[in-house]
């Protein structure tokens, strides 16, 4: 009874949003008859992978409204900002685009809409609203789906929209998305985080976890498989305790093993796990399915076992050590990337050693690195212990100087072999090289004598840089 009523609240809320899809839309033919011209847009993204996904929606919607993508440089009439508000910089990165937007006197004014996880902060709205007054409507991460209701009555009622939710309501099925590449795609099978990491802000803007139902996103993955696509990543703030709100166990493998069965979709991913529930079953499932890549993304934040207790990640330098050894036996070549925290209050020099040595053991193939960042509204903000900035960035350096130096010795070791890669195009940075990933997430540019975007190619690695490999494909047929 109570799936029946979401299914039945889902069917409600998704019919709304296509009325008001319909009303924009007719807006949108006006300025077409009038003007002669197709009404524009551009979505900025700033933040994480689910960020990334929440502006296909975000797009997929403005283009069911009529609007068309803007050229790049060319002004667009309605511009969307996503943000994150994970790291300061961040924000302060969404401020300084917000003034480059604001109107001179006579100038054709834009339609600026904010929505993401800086909007679910109080005091950043209020700020919004008394700073940025050319910003016409701002919305939460919960709503996100109501963008085109917002849209209508600000282009009606000619007045600012503000309409953030203070808590998350069910996760709505069936907006319509423009996928912003044609071989790879991000599928979201939760949202929101239960784990209230002290430095961490997620919770508080993106809600508790919520999962999809197995058969959503099952659907949507033979849909994708249907048109072309030949990898899924499956995002979450923390994918391993998927389907837990649900009450099922093991819900995360199994769905990996449901996926596993779907024809034309080649490889699987995921992000991001959390330690602590990275479950026997998940490993087994790394271990038997042929789809899922060999890499796992699974940040440690500190090797401190205290520090990690101040951060409330509810493991030790031991346990996660462990952890890595048992992926390791199950998973032979599987690689590594992390997420780094230097810096956190209380941090001593005893405890980046700790850091740099997890570093040291694991070998990861890549990091991504932080400085901690304050964020109101966390517990570690309420710290006194605050680390000087000046010894941050020197301890900072040392763990990039570490761990650029491993990941050019393990991409060094690629050199003379050959991989599998899915091509995902033109290199963005050479018109004359495709560019792809191995199945352990190795970024290869190589040249290639015809177009074999989104085919799985075989290609010999002629050279390893520190952050990539170069190389040339290895024509059907042959052995290199």
């Amino acid at each position: 009874m109570a799936e029946r009523k979401v299914m039945e609240r889902n069917d409600e809320l998704i019919q709304k949003q296509y009325v008001y899809i319909d009303k924009v839309k007719e807006i949108t033919a006006e300025t077409v008859n009038i003007e002669g011209r197709q009404p524009t847009y551009e979505v900025r993204v700033f933040g994480c992978q689910m960020n990334e996904l929440e502006s296909e929606q975000l797009s997929g919607m403005l283009d069911a409204m009529g609007y068309t993508k803007a050229a790049p440089g060319e002004p667009a009439d309605v511009i969307v900002f996503d943000t994150c508000c994970v790291r300061e910089n961040a924000e302060e990165k969404i401020y300084g685009h917000l003034g480059l937007l604001k109107p001179a006197p006579g100038d054709k004014k834009s339609i600026v809409a904010i929505t993401g996880c800086m909007m679910q902060q109080p005091h950043v709205v209020e700020k919004i609203k008394k700073s940025y007054h050319h910003v016409g409507i701002v919305f939460g991460t919960h709503n996100l789906y109501t963008f085109p209701e917002l849209l209508y009555k600000h282009l009606t009622q000619k007045k600012r929209i503000f309409d953030v939710w203070d808590s998350e309501g069910q996760i709505v099925e069936g907006t319509p998305i423009t996928r912003a590449e044609k071989v790879k795609a991000w599928v979201h099978i939760m949202q929101g985080c239960n784990n209230f990491c002290s430095y961490c802000i997620v919770p508080y803007v993106r809600g508790r976890e919520r999962s999809r139902k197995k058969e959503d996103i099952i659907s949507e993955v033979k849909r994708l498989a249907g048109t072309g696509y030949k990898e899924i990543t499956l995002l979450g703030q923390n994918v391993n305790s998927y389907g837990n709100d649900l009450g099922r166990k093991d819900a995360f493998a199994d769905l990996l093993y449901a996926l596993n069965e779907i024809d034309g979709i080649k490889r699987i991913r995921f992000t991001t796990s959390h330690p602590k529930d990275l479950s026997d079953s998940l490993i087994t499932a790394m271990k038997e399915l042929p789809k899922l890549c060999e890499h796992l993304h699974l940040p440690f934040q500190s090797g401190s076992t205290r520090i990690l207790k101040e951060m409330n990640r509810k493991y030790t330098k031991e346990q996660y050590l462990e952890l890595i050894d048992r992926v390791r036996e199950a998973v032979p070549g599987i690689s590594f990337t992390t997420d780094i925290i230097v810096g956190f209050p209380g941090e001593t020099e005893a405890d980046f050693s700790d850091t740099l040595d997890v570093v040291r053991k694991v070998r990861f193939d890549q990091a991504f690195t932080f400085l901690y960042s304050k964020r109101t509204g966390t517990k570690a903000a309420e710290f006194e212990n605050q680390v000087p900035e000046d010894v941050k960035k020197e301890r900072f350096q040392r763990l990039i100087e570490v761990q650029n130096s491993i990941g050019a010795e393990i991409n060094k070791t690629y050199e003379g072999k050959t991989v599998e890669v899915l091509v995902e195009g033109k290199s963005r940075n050479n018109d004359a090289m495709y560019t792809g990933r191995t199945r352990n997430y190795k970024l290869v540019n190589f040249t290639s004598s015809e177009d074999v975007t989104g085919k799985l190619v075989q290609v010999k690695i002629v050279k390893a840089w520190p952050f990539w490999l170069e190389g040339m494909v290895v024509p059907e047929g042959e052995t290199s």
